[in-house]
């Protein structure tokens, strides 16, 4: 259906991602921070036919950049992207144990999360702080956050993309399901969300829990309303930079599923 609009997808999709490179996610971090948003995250976004080594050498480079140049940032990896290989991501961990440096798991589909599990696991033993995506949609997600919870993980929970295969929950009560279950946590739990009622309604329960959290919002999406509702319930933002050469397939993915997407990136090609 949106087969016909693929030029100007490929032209808009550029305004939502930092660029094809590290260093193109490196400058906008550092705009991020000069403007007082000081926390990012960079997560690399694979093609097809990058090798799972490639991969993981893409994740060394940010973590080793961060350190560099002092970011308040931590890197997104993709357990699949790294064909689940214990011994790439212990070369990860590894490294940012020693940087100081989170390594946050990312969700993908719900066939890929216990062996996402299995990986963090085998990763605890190495020092290295770590954290993992959890998705509202999913029927399994209260029960995953406590088990985040347990194993001392940062969580970041969004509405997610994949489906259930047991049937999907309701997103929007499903995120507040999940935020439930980690609510009461001294570990820090990030809200994902543009919607300014589920943020707002998320971090009110961290709150009153006693946890703490931040808003975690992907880079080139609307924001002023849920950045109204950080202001005012004074909690911290974050914001996700991807980067990368795959930023078509995820424009097209996600122009499919909600078309206010179709709408903001056809918008943003007639200003370009």
């Amino acid at each position: 259906m949106i087969a016909p609009w693929h030029p100007l997808l490929r032209k808009a999709a550029r305004s939502y991602v930092a660029g094809p490179e590290l260093p193109d996610a490196l400058r906008l971090a550092q705009t991020f921070a000069a403007r007082g948003l000081n926390a990012t995250t960079l997560c690399f976004w694979d093609a097809e036919d990058d090798t799972p080594s490639h991969v993981a050498g893409m994740y060394l480079a940010a973590v080793r950049a961060i350190q560099s140049v002092g970011l308040d940032s931590y890197v997104s990896v993709k357990a699949p992207s790294l064909a689940f290989d214990d011994g790439l991501v212990a070369v990860i961990a590894e490294a940012a144990s020693e940087a100081g440096i989170r390594i946050h798991f990312d969700s993908l589909g719900a066939e890929t999360a216990d062996r996402t599990f299995r990986l963090i696991e085998n990763a605890r033993a190495h020092p290295a702080p770590l954290g993992c995506t959890i998705p509202g949609r999913w029927r399994r997600s209260p029960r995953d956050a406590r088990r985040a919870s347990e194993m001392g993980l940062r969580v970041r929970v969004v509405k997610g993309q994949w489906p259930d295969p047991d049937g999907a929950a309701d997103p929007h009560a499903g995120f507040l399901d999940t935020v439930d279950a980690l609510a009461g946590s001294a570990t820090p739990v990030a809200v994902a969300t543009h919607n300014p009622l589920l943020a707002s309604a998320a971090i009110g329960k961290l709150q009153t829990a006693g946890t703490p959290c931040e808003l975690e919002l992907l880079y080139g999406l609307p924001s002023r309303a849920v950045l109204k509702v950080a202001r005012d319930l004074a909690v911290p933002v974050r914001y996700y930079l991807p980067y990368g050469h795959a930023w078509l397939p995820y424009a097209l993915r996600q122009a499919g599923r909600d078309p206010r997407i179709l709408w903001w990136v056809l918008r943003d090609a007639s200003r370009n």
